[in-house]
């Protein structure tokens, strides 16, 4: 919805839940206090507490925002189906791109990526939010792709890792940034060094469609 047309409290609310996002990927839960997040959504302090029922309730709100943003990503349930093995390895292969757009072109993957980075390293309610409706629902889906691409089985131990695999390494060109930057000689990541990150893990994904489609009858 465009800001203009957001309601004085929808505007109030999105403004204490992205400073919140930003404190609590910055600094974490524990550090980030009621007062920095109201002072920076420009609201007092009351508003957390009527918006959401307190700090641990906006916390809570933010893991339900992370979900709802890493499913406008990944697209819709269909788009995580397919009938063929040659359906399945197409769509496996268009994530990369998708994937590697947001976590380094997308300002808000760094809020996003920190929030949920931070709730692993300190597991709380909105770590159980964030895995029931994104990892649980998301990776079996993946996984089934995987199967009907390869022929291996989807609850196998080796597809779900090698699901994980897929992502961790998208994942890692937004934690490791500033490493590969200086690596690589690039002064920033643009379209066309995102673009050449997004063909690297495609390549690694087909190899490894192709290897384990090779071991299965």
């Amino acid at each position: 919805m465009p800001e203009t047309q957001r309601k004085p409290t929808d505007r109030t609310r999105l403004a204490i839940l992205e400073a919140a996002l930003r404190g609590f990927a910055a600094k974490g839960f524990a550090a980030t206090s009621t007062r920095e997040i109201a002072t920076l959504a420009g609201t007092n302090i009351a508003s957390i507490a009527y918006h959401f029922g307190g700090k641990n309730g906006l916390r809570v709100a933010c893991a339900e925002h992370v979900v709802a943003t890493m499913g406008a990503v990944l697209g819709s349930a269909e788009a995580l189906e397919a009938a063929s093995p040659e359906a399945a390895r197409e769509r496996l292969l268009a994530l990369p791109g998708r994937m590697v757009e947001f976590v380094l072109l997308r300002p808000e993957a760094g809020l996003v990526v920190g929030f949920v980075m931070r709730e692993v390293a300190d597991p709380s309610p909105a770590l159980d939010v964030i895995y029931d409706g994104m990892i649980a629902r998301v990776h079996p889906r993946l996984c089934a792709l995987w199967a009907v691409a390869t022929g291996a089985e989807a609850d196998s131990e080796a597809v779900k890792l090698a699901v994980f695999a897929m992502v961790g390494q998208i994942l890692y060109f937004h934690v490791g940034r500033p490493v590969v930057q200086r690596r690589m000689g690039w002064a920033a990541v643009t379209p066309a060094e995102a673009g050449a990150i997004a063909a690297t893990v495609r390549a690694n994904i087909a190899a490894r469609l192709d290897a384990d489609r090779g071991a299965w009858p």
